[in-house]
């Protein structure tokens, strides 16, 4: 169990940024079992795919691996996927009500897991580079479209579709990275999209508590209701705009 653990903590903390040649962990390090490290490294660096271990040298079991990838999927959003977080964030500014950000979020949802299992089983594949491009552009264009509408326009579903199908080639290059025996496959791939949506309502939760207690407090104090527009979404959808538009920038020009 405390393999598992340490496992876990070592891929939220680094896989995101690890490179084929780098070795992900050292036996003995922090307990890890010897075999556990050995299968990881092979798979890191490109090698033979063999399955992945617990301490006593056993394969994991599919049940073992999905929870294992609920980990890393969740660690991906929380807190290692700050263009996600905004773009969720860019949808909930712009839901007055409760049911619209559903309906964005399941589009959402149903796109990037489309993508996601395509592109991880490889019948899909684009530049990585251009695709986080385009994430970054698909978080600017929602929070300049909010500076525009106060409540969700008509059209927004079927762009949020069409964006979330670029997030899930998103989320789809980061699970490429992370190798995985053909027989551990689904497991894995139906365990890092759990987590991907875990760390989603996560997101979508605290903001959620946020507005709430934001807009209980401009009440309390009799204000306007345009108040938390103004001072609330207006600012944070700006800085959000901002963010995006030099992500966008920033990703284009080292393509």
């Amino acid at each position: 169990m405390r393999t598992l653990t340490a496992l876990i903590l070592l891929a939220l903390a680094g896989l995101a940024c690890a490179h084929p040649e780098d070795e992900f962990c050292i036996p003995g390090e922090g307990g890890l079992d010897p075999a556990l490290c050995e299968a990881l490294n092979a798979m890191q660096s490109g090698n033979e795919l063999r399955p992945l271990l617990d301490e006593q040298g056993n394969e994991l079991g599919s049940l073992a691996t999905a929870r294992l990838y609920i980990g890393i999927g969740v660690g991906h959003i929380l807190p290692g996927g700050l263009d996600h977080i905004l773009f969720v964030l860019a949808l909930f500014l712009t839901s007055t009500r409760l049911k619209a950000l559903v309906l964005q979020v399941t589009m959402f949802t149903l796109a990037h897991s489309l993508t996601l299992g395509m592109a991880a089983a490889g019948w899909i594949s684009l530049n990585s580079a251009w695709v986080e491009a385009l994430i970054a552009a698909t978080i600017a264009f929602v929070a300049i479209e909010n500076v525009f509408v106060k409540r969700m326009p008509s059209w927004r579903l079927p762009v949020v579709f069409l964006f979330g199908l670029l997030h899930g080639l998103g989320f789809a290059g980061f699970f490429g990275e992370l190798g995985l025996p053909e027989n551990q496959f689904l497991a894995g791939l139906v365990g890092f999209n759990v987590g991907v949506e875990i760390g989603q309502i996560g997101v979508l939760l605290v903001a959620l508590v946020v507005a709430f207690v934001l807009r209980r407090a401009i009440e309390s104090r009799q204000l306007p209701e345009s108040t938390y527009r103004r001072f609330v979404v207006l600012p944070a959808t700006l800085v959000i705009a901002a963010v995006g538009s030099y992500w966008t920038v920033e990703r284009l020009l080292a393509v």
